[in-house]
């Protein structure tokens, strides 16, 4: 019986690596399938009733909108908006100005401004802005889209100032910083590799090192360890905003010393306009990293670090509760102090700054809507889905029988329940919630640290949204190929073995020594 559960259960998620993968579907048509087939399974296996699925798929489509798609959207329409403005030729210039080597601007847009935006933002942020500037600065649009996925994998957990490791500690009744702790303790080594990654995929392969090592180091260890610190001695809101303030300084000081001039196989091609123009004044420089600049004040001072605007403003929220079932959760909408918001405010701001008009602002607005209404459905799809899985017991079930089958050597797969969650849900967050309970306690039955287990709960999901339809979906929608989540898939895939194997290993060692 627990192995008929697990095989329907798994079916919609079977559904979208086949259909992804193996019959190159468009995004939003699998799932969209994805979500009638959960429906079907929901109600005809699970015995939820209709108004129990129509409920929960409707709170899958709210909690998608607001606030997911709410910042993708923002963030889409903020860097359109500084195309249109011409802001986006002199952010050009003055990467540029720092190197011509695309490897060296893809570790620090990719990973360090990347980071950045996963700290203070999340929800897709930090592959929708920086795989866009990456192709608009001549990457391959589809090498800047998967550098992108595979090294946002690991700043997850301290995303959003810190809230999918804070809504863990709430279901584990873990302690927030040892459990803040745990989590750099697990992930440090996959930190550590991402840049070197990212070189390798934005260079097409591993000779992409040769002249890199040195500045990839500074990446590396000028970002890992001040993170390392940061969550050890003050708890999760800031290590991912620390640590890539700290990189983003020290690569560009290293790629004065290693790279002074690009490697002619991966220099940039500038415009004749461009060319020779790559040292700007300090006033237009502010004017084309007005939007982005104000992005982070704004982030920050609505932040819980800032209490006196926070606090004034966090209770301006609505809440609802919309599954019509037992153990329906209440969806907050939080109208003000939420990342989209604020975006979009400094994007308005930003382009105002830059010269643009009103009716500028609504015909880039209207475009972006249009442009990116399959990754819209996409979200909603995948979102619906997630929740009826939950409701209806589904995502249980799967969870259950991998522990069953697992047994002493639970630990190994651990990484990879968290990595289904996030398959499933596209956050890390939902997946502490869906999950972070399961592991501790399978933890205590197995006499293992609960602490650590959980650990591995957001590791792993960090790993799942590297190839959630979600993130691969707003992938696509950032650099202009919508339709084309199949590839995107296909080619990300052999990273997320990859982490999902290292994950394992470092998390079975990790338990047999006692972490």
């Amino acid at each position: 019986m627990l192995l008929l559960e697990f095989l329907l259960a798994m079916l919609p998620i079977l559904w979208l690596i086949a259909a992804l993968s193996g019959l190159k579907m468009a995004g939003h048509k699998a799932c969209v399938i994805a979500f009638v087939l959960t429906a079907a399974l929901a109600a005809g296996y699970w015995g939820l009733n209709a108004m129990c699925i129509a409920t929960a798929a409707l709170e899958g489509v709210l909690n998608a909108l607001w606030p997911i798609c709410l910042v993708i959207v923002a963030a889409l329409f903020t860097y359109n908006l500084t195309l249109k403005t011409g802001a986006m030729e002199s952010v050009k210039k003055m990467l540029a100005g720092v190197s011509r080597d695309k490897r060296v601007l893809a570790l620090i847009i990719g990973w360090g401004f990347g980071n950045f935006m996963e700290g203070m933002a999340g929800f897709g942020t930090a592959v929708a802005i920086p795989a866009s500037m990456l192709a608009a600065i001549g990457l391959d649009p589809m090498s800047a889209v998967l550098g992108c996925l595979v090294v946002n994998s690991t700043p997850t957990a301290f995303g959003s100032v810190g809230v999918p490791t804070v809504t863990l500690a709430s279901v584990t009744g873990t302690e927030l910083v040892p459990l803040a702790g745990s989590i750099v303790n697990i992930q440090c080594i996959l930190t550590f590799l991402s840049p070197f990654l990212m070189v390798c995929i934005c260079g097409k392969g591993v000779k992409a090192l040769k002249g890199m090592i040195g500045t990839t180091l500074v990446a590396a260890a000028s970002f890992t360890i001040p993170w390392f610190f940061t969550a050890h001695f003050i708890g999760p809101e800031l290590p991912d905003i620390i640590g890539s303030i700290c990189s983003l300084g020290c690569m560009i000081a290293a790629a004065k010393i290693f790279n002074k001039e690009p490697d002619p196989e991966y220099a940039i091609e500038l415009s004749g306009e461009t060319e020779g123009q790559t040292s700007i004044g300090a006033a237009e420089g502010l004017k084309a990293w007005s939007s982005f600049l104000l992005i982070f004040l704004f982030l920050m001072a609505t932040s819980a670090l800032c209490p006196p605007i926070h606090n004034v403003i966090a209770g301006i929220k609505s809440a609802v509760t919309v599954y019509a079932g037992e153990g329906g959760n209440a969806l907050s909408f939080s109208w003000i102090n939420t990342p989209g918001v604020m975006i979009f405010l400094a994007a308005i701001i930003g382009g105002w700054i830059q010269g643009a008009t009103f009716q500028n602002m609504g015909q880039v607005f209207l475009e972006t809507l249009k442009k990116y209404w399959k990754t819209i459905l996409t979200i909603c799809s995948v979102m619906a889905t997630a929740k009826i899985m939950s409701y209806s017991g589904m995502i249980s079930d799967i969870a259950k029988f991998l522990v069953a089958v697992t047994g002493s050597f639970y630990p190994l797969f651990a990484p990879m329940i968290g990595a289904l969650g996030a398959f499933v849900t596209g956050s890390g967050t939902s997946t502490c919630v869906l999950f972070g309970g399961l592991q501790s306690e399978t933890a205590a039955a197995l006499d293992l640290n609960p602490t650590w287990m959980a650990a591995a709960n957001v590791m792993g999901a960090g790993i799942g949204k590297m190839i959630c339809p979600q993130g691969i979906a707003i992938g696509a929608g950032a650099i202009n190929q919508v339709g084309s989540e199949s590839k995107i898939l296909s080619k990300v895939f052999k990273y997320f073995l990859l982490f999902v194997f290292l994950s394992g290993i470092i998390c079975y060692v990790g338990a047999l020594l006692g972490f």
